[in-house]
């Protein structure tokens, strides 16, 4: 398979016997095949640095903006936001379900489901002190 950000071959890596493939040496981009992204986006899944930190080449500027196509299928990829947070975007394959993700942006992924457990957690105390306010008033 090729990057579908910078047609360079992908190479594949393994992490807890999961196939993730990976543009290494050009754009650093990730390929997971479908419900395999699931497998490492929340952060206290075992991800190791491979993954994280895949070595790319700083020469390589792929335009994040472009149409990409599922390396895997050929068909055209939809560009959609990861979470509610709007903040790391994603290419998703209608056909295959696959997920493309750009240089860092497994890190990005992972940082705002971090944030959103955190947030649930702060706002269930928080219920808890309110209930406990109420009752005892």
């Amino acid at each position: 398979m090729n990057c579908p950000a910078c047609t360079r071959p992908l190479t594949a890596l393994f992490v807890e016997d999961i196939e993730v493939d990976a543009c290494h040496g050009g754009c650093g981009g990730l390929w997971f095949d479908n419900f395999e992204l699931a497998k490492f986006d929340e952060p206290h899944e075992p991800v190791d640095d491979t993954l994280l930190i895949v070595p790319l080449d700083p020469a390589v500027h792929p335009d994040t903006e472009a149409k990409r196509n599922c390396p895997k299928c050929a068909v055209p990829m939809m560009r959609h936001y990861f979470s509610q947070q709007r903040r790391t975007h994603m290419d998703s394959c209608p056909q295959c379900g696959g997920n493309w993700l750009d240089a860092g942006e497994l890190a990005q992924v992972r940082l705002e489901l971090r944030e959103k457990a955190n947030q649930a957690t702060a706002k269930g105390r928080l219920n808890k002190r309110l209930q406990w306010f109420t009752a005892s008033a």
